[in-house]
């Protein structure tokens, strides 16, 4: 506001509050199945390749996978985990016919 020969302004400063909660995606499990034909080998290298774990650990989570039948390779948001189970049935089609599912976390 500007008044008589000085100047004042005046400012309306409102307050906005907003209620905030974070908000967690979904984390969905992906998981190798055990069968008679892929190669450790060939885990090993999935796990190392597309899930980004150490050789030592891809090793450990293979001997999972072949005692228990099955092992996780990671949790990640759905859309994600639907492109690593692609892109590890991509990769294994060609020689060998590794399982691989995805479920909630």
């Amino acid at each position: 506001m500007i008044s008589g020969g000085t100047e004042t302004i005046e400012e309306t400063v409102e307050e906005t509050y907003t209620d905030t909660q974070t908000r967690y995606v979904p984390m969905w499990k992906v998981l190798l199945h055990n069968d008679e034909v892929t190669t450790m080998e060939f885990v090993i290298r999935v796990l190392v390749r597309f899930f980004g774990h150490t050789p030592q650990a891809s090793y450990r989570i293979m001997m999972t996978i072949h005692q228990k039948g099955i092992g996780l390779a990671g949790v990640y948001p759905m859309e994600l985990a639907e492109l690593k189970q692609e892109q590890v049935i991509s990769a294994a089609r060609p020689h060998y016919p590794l399982k691989v599912t995805i479920e909630p976390a």
